[in-house]
């Protein structure tokens, strides 16, 4: 386990941000502190050599005291545009621009989403065409984006909505309810496909869609009383396939990694394990992470096996996940060049120690085999086997 980047204080909420350079910032919002400093949020560099965000942000928006503390924070996929909820503010819409690490943030209405209350929860499409957002008092609503048309306007979808994510294509959106419920919802038209079936005892917490385009299924984190499991949900058909139990203790927060490998848990006491989405099994473990603390936030970083927690008494904390290596670009083209010329050697080999190249036997009015260099030679010789050919 590697682990770098802390930033202490009161973090309510944490999210990394691609830029479209390759960059990724992360974004660490602060809640009001005792001495009456301003509810903040800040964005760091990160260093993906060392695993650590920069010691002072890049820059830092100061809410106004009527707004209250910062609560959820959504990034849109391009990495230019950033939607937060206060407790007291509604929403507020905020666009990130410069080059690299010269960035500043501009503030920007969002009428649709000015008095709404606090959300709990806040997220985008995966193809960023859509921004949902769920309300402590339960109101669910899927808003076309950029053009911030209702989709989906529902008061009473929930008790208070707990977690929401959207699937890999975009098509439905699911949302957990803290009083153990969880509803699925067509995103282009708002309509309800189903409501997940569980017992009695049973409470549904968190969820997330596969990511990796060839399973289609919904994970979600379900509590029957002591005992904590992640359940998986067959997306086709909306029924429940199995579980597994990875943390083996009540979670705080769910995460899966953008290329959908793995998928990531917080608990309610400062630990994360990260599983492999294909074994199901447990890649990653780091105990006490956030000790004694529930963990707020948890999120991937998109290019780097990097996670980003977030806890109120611990702050901000990157961590470098200890599973195998993926391939990088320039590693694929490599083998690809080694192969080709490895194809080549044999190739040369297999001609300078065969009767002809077809392996045909030779008659006894056939010429002897050519030599090979004559190939590379005129390429209309008398020599050459091989005449011009109409492809």
């Amino acid at each position: 386990m590697g682990g770098g980047g802390s930033n202490p204080g009161p973090v309510s909420c944490g999210s990394w941000i691609r830029r479209p350079e390759n960059v990724n910032l992360a974004l660490i919002g602060k809640s009001r502190r005792p001495d009456s400093s301003p509810s903040t949020f800040e964005i760091f560099s990160f260093d993906p050599k060392t695993t650590s965000l920069s010691s002072s942000p890049l820059t830092e928006f100061a809410f106004e005291e009527c707004d209250g503390d910062l609560f959820s924070v959504a990034v849109h996929p391009s990495g230019d545009e950033i939607v937060c909820s206060t407790t007291q503010g509604g929403c507020k819409l905020f666009e990130l621009c410069g080059q690299e690490l010269n960035v500043k943030l501009l503030i920007k209405e969002l009428p649709p989403l000015k008095d709404v209350g606090p959300q709990s929860c806040l997220t985008f499409s995966v193809d960023g065409s859509k921004l949902a957002t769920g309300g402590v008092n339960g109101h669910l609503r899927i808003l076309e984006w950029p053009s911030l048309r209702p989709i989906l306007d529902e008061p009473s979808a929930h008790k208070s909505v707990r977690d929401m994510d959207f699937s890999l294509d975009s098509e439905f959106l699911a949302s957990t309810s803290n009083d153990g419920s969880a509803r699925v919802w067509k995103s282009d038209d708002g309509v309800p496909v189903t409501t997940l079936t569980r017992s009695a005892d049973e409470k549904i917490e968190l969820c997330r869609f596969s990511k990796d385009g060839t399973k289609p299924f919904l994970f979600c984190t379900v509590q029957k009383g002591e005992k904590a499991v992640t359940a998986v949900w067959d997306i086709s058909n909306w029924k429940r396939i199995g579980y597994k139990r990875l943390l083996r203790k009540p979670a705080s927060v769910m995460s899966i990694s953008r290329d959908g490998k793995y998928l990531a848990l917080g608990s309610k006491d400062g630990d994360v394990c990260v599983a492999e989405v294909k074994k199901m099994e447990v890649s990653h473990m780091s105990k006490r992470l956030h000790l004694g603390t529930s963990i707020k936030a948890l999120e991937f970083c998109p290019s780097e096996r990097v996670v980003l927690t977030s806890s109120v008494e611990w702050g901000a904390v990157v961590t470098k996940l200890n599973v195998p290596a993926d391939w990088k670009e320039w590693q694929i083209y490599l083998l690809l060049v080694s192969l080709f010329v490895a194809s080549a050697i044999v190739f040369y080999i297999f001609y300078e120690n065969s009767d002809s190249f077809w392996q045909f036997p030779l008659g006894r009015d056939q010429p002897a085999r050519p030599r090979f260099d004559s190939f590379v030679g005129d390429s209309q010789s008398a020599d050459d086997p091989f005449g011009p050919v109409d492809m």
